[in-house]
């Protein structure tokens, strides 16, 4: 068996390894200089936000303020390379369908807009007026705007998703399928129920003062690195950083800061966890609930002795309603089922438990591992009731933090990119605009996906993304996307989405975040950007444009806008000539935004206040409000174990990725090099089949809907990850995520719970 492609893990994150990594991705733009000066301008006051993640940035900057995925998301964008209409001419599009993804990106910037001609199956160039004028003429010939949805990525700016939001409402529906459904819609619905706001309650300085930070299904190496570095100067200092996750991650266990000379110099690294916990798929909710019985029991403990109270009395008593009903849950969960589970031993819960009883100041982060169960707003909800029991919520140093994936996707749920939008912000919109907004609720993701397979749904416009690699079901959304009577696609380079064309399909080419955006006199346009922590701040491009046909993703949805609906509400032109005016009608319609334009200039921007950090809780009771719920009735490992050959799978990144996008082959945090087919699996597990690493199997989906899900030709990589799970990258097992299958409340697929089994090769 073939197991070249099984190498070396890095000793440690970041180091040597993460510079060579960004000279080569660099040198494979073609633009080694100008990509390197350009990073100078990352994430600074006077320059661009990373087009990557959406971690803070300090108030107390540093010179430096990008990672090696900043530098990859960048060179991705700055690159030399370009899809011009010469390589559409050169390939038809049932070619362009047999690349990879990599590959297919690699082709480079898009230069003109084009349109699909189902004659030549090629795409051809378009002006930017006749495009416009099609696109508004099919959306104003649907019988029912609700026959249209409207997709949003997390890298589009407030301003940008803003207009888009105010577009798509005066055209009269709130059909808005976002990339946030697929990632933190239960981080947000969770933390609405506990604490009145659905966002992080933590500032970045916060962490430079908690005493422990526990990390739970989270891998910030890969996800978010510059987190990696906060997680280090809290070690350093002797803060306990305590991670719940399956797999072992590099950058949890070790880090090389390539700032610290001397410790690069040295070829040294920096521990980050203290504690490494791997519980089960699944298992995070019962771990949690695990901790706060050894809390209430250590309580109990002090109580009978007469020592002072492990619990923050004044606190629950002061701010929390339903503490009582969740003790008897938290009584009544036994350890045994705990145990079974979590997959962690009572003994490992109770010392994690530990640090938390001898913290001050408490911090909990976590993401996708957490987020994309059947159960995760329950386990959000656990999350929230564990730090309520010593009052880790609305001080220093302490509170939650679920981080974000992509760089603005936060801000565009902010500036009202929602499906369930609230009243008070429709009353806004009408009040200010002055037309009658539409309030029936609209499309998230899988409904989206559902009303174009029945029909339902006949257009779909994409702002920016990869909807056809993000979404769950592969070959179902392929066939959903062709057909439609319209489907565009805003973006910078030719991704696998715009091979799936429907009648009449776009790909209109936008400016990147690094480049320069001129307004109607020829100055400098800023946009806003919001990261996971509430900070709102300005981002200026300063490359020159890939190409002059290009235009702003302001610019092409002021186009679209004004073909569809006119100009009776809003004078479209206006808006994309001057973002201050946009940010002007943001001011007037959204609390938190006062004086915008003033604040946005300056150094860092500003933060949205978060009521919840004040100890102002804007739920039914008035409190911050326990849940008292059981744990799940099973969990996915749990159900996998009771069939023969069965596996629970998660899906996630490599660390040559960021979402959809693939910038190389190479995994060198997990050891897998030239490679994206694989299963990571345990040892033991691999002896049980009496298989081995490198051998060749197809996947096959287990779920009751009847149809059939094989991801074919994939490889094994021994890993250490709890037996009965497995891992591998999306987007290339997202076929075996069925799109009946997601969580409750929040209607996110559960890519993180897939039962498969698998199929060797050579057996069939």
């Amino acid at each position: 068996m073939d197991t070249k492609f099984i190498g070396k893990k890095s000793a440690a994150a970041g180091g040597w390894g993460a510079l060579k990594s960004c000279g080569k991705q660099l040198l494979q733009s073609g633009m080694p200089l100008s990509g390197a000066r350009t990073m100078l301008k990352a994430n600074q006051a006077d320059g661009f936000d990373c087009p990557g993640c959406a971690w803070g940035d300090p108030e107390h900057g540093s010179s430096f303020e990008f990672c090696e995925n900043g530098v990859k998301a960048v060179a991705w964008e700055a690159t030399e390379k370009r899809a011009t209409p010469a390589f559409f001419e050169a390939n038809t599009v049932s070619q362009l369908r047999q690349l990879t993804d990599y590959e297919l990106e690699l082709n480079g910037r898009l230069t003109h807009p084009m349109r699909y001609d189902g004659a030549s199956d090629r795409y051809l160039p378009v002006s930017w007026e006749d495009a416009f004028a099609e696109i508004g003429g099919i959306l104003k010939g649907l019988d029912n705007p609700d026959r249209a949805e409207f997709y949003t990525s997390g890298r589009a700016s407030n301003e940008a998703a803003f207009l888009y939001q105010l577009f798509v409402r005066i055209y009269g529906t709130n059909n808005f399928p976002d990339c946030s459904n697929m990632c933190h819609e239960a981080s947000g619905i969770a933390m609405r129920q506990a604490v009145g706001v659905g966002k992080g309650t933590v500032l970045l300085e916060d962490f430079e003062e908690a005493d422990a930070i526990f990390v739970i299904g989270q891998n910030p190496g890969t996800n978010h690195p510059r987190m990696l570095g906060d997680l280090r100067r809290a070690a350093i200092r002797g803060a306990r950083v305590v991670v719940f996750n399956p797999i072992r991650e590099r950058g949890l266990e070790r880090f090389s800061d390539p700032q610290d000379k001397i410790e690069m110099m040295r070829g040294g690294s920096t521990d980050i966890a203290s504690h490494y916990l791997q519980p089960q798929l699944g298992g995070d909710m019962a771990a949690v609930r695990g901790m706060a019985k050894a809390v209430l029991a250590a309580e109990d403990a002090a109580v009978a002795a007469g020592l002072p109270s492990v619990l923050d009395h004044a606190f629950l008593t002061a701010h929390c309603a339903g503490f009582q009903e969740y003790r008897a849950a938290v009584e009544a969960t036994s350890w045994a089922e705990i145990e079974d589970q979590s997959g962690l031993r009572r003994e490992q819960i109770e010392r994690a438990a530990e640090v938390y009883i001898k913290a001050e100041r408490v911090i909990c982060t976590w993401a996708m591992g957490v987020t994309q169960h059947l159960d995760s707003v329950a386990t959000i909800r656990e999350i929230a009731n564990f730090m309520f029991l010593r009052g880790n919520i609305g001080r220093p140093g302490a509170g939650l933090c679920p981080v974000r994936g992509h760089s603005n996707v936060q801000g565009d749920r902010t500036v009202g990119i929602n499906e369930q939008p609230p009243e008070d912000f429709l009353d806004a919109l009408e009040k200010h605009f002055g037309f009658a907004v539409p309030r029936r609720h609209g499309h998230n993701v899988l409904a989206a996906i559902g009303a174009m397979l029945d029909g339902s749904a006949e257009a779909f416009i994409g702002l920016g993304g990869n909807f056809a690699r993000a979404t769950p079901d592969s070959a179902l959304v392929e066939k959903a996307l062709r057909r439609l009577k319209l489907t565009v696609h805003i973006a910078t380079k030719p991704n696998h989405s715009h091979l799936m064309p429907g009648e009449a399909s776009f790909i209109l080419p936008c400016l990147g975040r690094t480049e320069m955006d001129r307004d109607a006199a020829g100055g400098s346009q800023l946009v806003s950007v919001e990261d996971s922590m509430s900070m709102v701040h300005g981002s200026a491009g300063i490359n020159r444009p890939a190409s002059p046909h290009l235009l702003s993703e302001v610019a092409i949805i002021a186009g679209i806008a004004e073909a569809a609906v006119g100009s009776a509400v809003v004078d479209w032109a206006e808006l994309a000539g001057d973002y201050d005016r946009i940010r002007d009608h943001i001011e007037a319609t959204i609390p938190g935004f006062e004086d915008y334009n003033k604040r946005l200039r300056k150094p860092r921007g500003f933060h949205l206040r978060n009521a919840a950090a004040h100890r102002e809780w804007k739920t039914p009771a008035g409190k911050a409000s326990f849940s008292s719920g059981p744990l799940p009735e099973e969990t996915v490992h749990q159900r996998a174990r009771k069939g023969e050959g069965r596996f629970a799978l998660q899906t996630f990144r490599s660390h040559d990725q960021y979402n959809t996008t693939v910038y190389g082959l190479d995994d060198r945090y997990r050891g897998v090099y030239g490679e994206r087919q694989v299963v990571f699996i345990h040892p033991e597990d691999l002896k049980t089949m009496n298989a081995g690493a490198g051998e060749r199997v197809d996947v096959i989906g287990e779920h009751d809907d009847g149809i059939e899900r094989i991801a074919r030709d994939f490889r094994f990589v021994p890993y250490d990850i709890p037996r009965g799970s497995i891992a591998g990258y999306y987007p290339e097992l997202n076929v075996l995520v069925p799109l009946g299958s997601a969580g409750k409340e929040s209607d996110t697929p559960t890519s993180k719970s897939i039962m498969v089994s698998f199929r060797r090769r050579n057996a069939a």
